[in-house]
């Protein structure tokens, strides 16, 4: 390959270069800084920059963020500590999705076939009341089905299907998500 002819080819960040040089400067050293440790203004920064995000959403020190303008996060959704959301493309996180400390979500990839090393970006769609666990990494163009886990330190480059609970690098498969209906129950009567 012969990176001194890479280009981004038609790519765009997405977002004019005044933004993207005040997200760089001011808006993502403050969303990762351990010094503003209060979710709410992390999140009046990410609207400011724009992100769509819903309510209830907590996000922890540490965590990076590529492009605010290429995010879009439900309700209640738990960002832990060192998450970085590596978004070339958008990242969509449905409602009640738990990313845990150190997740890595990576929205491009380059065609290693291709003489100049061209970069693929595809989106990551993350749907309802998944777990994604602490260190693990989910690769362009994956859709983690509602329900499904990601365990410790998993590696997925593939979609997984709802409510299955998936290990290992790369992710398998290991057994079906069962959510008892009592604990349903409790937290209904709790809300």
């Amino acid at each position: 390959m012969r990176l001194d002819n890479y280009t981004l080819s038609n790519y765009t960040p997405g977002a004019p270069y005044h933004q993207q040089l005040l997200w760089y400067f001011i808006g993502s050293p403050l969303i990762e800084s351990y010094w503003l440790p209060v979710s709410s203004i992390k999140i009046w920064i990410l609207r400011l920059f724009g992100s769509t995000i819903g309510n209830g959403v907590r996000i922890k020190p540490g965590v990076k963020i590529k492009f605010p303008w290429r995010l879009i996060i439900g309700d209640y959704v738990w960002i832990g500590e060192d998450t970085w959301i590596d978004n070339l493309a958008t990242v969509v996180i449905e409602n009640h999705v738990c990313l845990s400390q150190g997740v890595y979500l990576c929205t491009g990839n380059h065609d290693w076939n291709h003489p100049n090393f061209q970069l693929i970006p595809a989106p990551i769609h993350i749907q309802e009341s998944s777990w994604i666990a602490a260190k693990s990494i989910i690769g362009p163009g994956v859709t983690i089905g509602k329900g499904a886990v990601l365990t410790l330190g998993s590696v997925t480059g593939k979609s997984l299907k709802p409510s299955i609970i998936y290990s290992g690098n790369p992710a398998q498969p290991i057994k079906k998500r069962i959510i008892s209906e009592d604990m349903i129950s409790r937290n209904a009567k709790n809300e």
